[in-house]
């Protein structure tokens, strides 16, 4: 999709948290959040992006419309300094290339912002084939799989490195 933006993340973006909130947005994920874990991860985004720990925001269209949602934010990864990535794309604009876009213009901010950091990870769900499609069009190497505990259940997922060197 052509025209794309980010808009960092701000405190009334709480909506689109809701918005993305549902069975069917999060059944790659274990499930819907609670009301009180939405506001929580809304703080957390402006609470991590003011101390410089995470890249939080906003994918909007040339109507300044909210699409969803991409960041990036600090983690350690095979015992070096890395960032992970996740996303969302709210329904209706699903399948237009939203989250393709957004991931190659986060790539540019963080080729910016590198704050020492090498690679861009992701975790995809082994069971959501837009978002590792979307690794896969972005240039990301699938190193494997790994398992972890998420919303309380275990969530296999893919394991995408992508080089900020490349």
């Amino acid at each position: 999709m052509d025209a794309l933006t980010l808009r960092r993340w701000q405190a009334g973006d709480l909506p689109l948290l809701r918005i993305a909130n549902t069975p069917e947005m999060t059944r790659h994920l274990n499930g819907v959040e609670t009301e009180e874990q939405l506001i929580e991860r809304n703080e957390r985004y402006l609470r991590l992006g003011e101390a410089g720990q995470a890249r939080n925001f906003v994918i909007e269209d040339p109507q300044h419309r909210a699409l969803g949602s991409i960041g990036a934010w600090h983690v350690e990864w095979h015992g070096q300094p890395a960032w992970e990535t996740g996303w969302f794309v709210v329904p209706d604009a699903q399948g237009r290339g939203v989250a393709s876009g957004a991931l190659a213009l986060l790539i540019s901010e963080l080729r910016q912002h590198r704050d020492g950091r090498r690679y861009l990870t992701a975790y995809p769900s082994t069971t959501n084939p837009g978002s590792n499609g979307v690794c896969r069009r972005g240039g990301f190497e699938l190193i494997g799989t790994t398992s972890a505990s998420f919303r309380g259940a275990e969530l296999i997922m893919n394991e995408w490195a992508f080089d900020l060197d490349s």
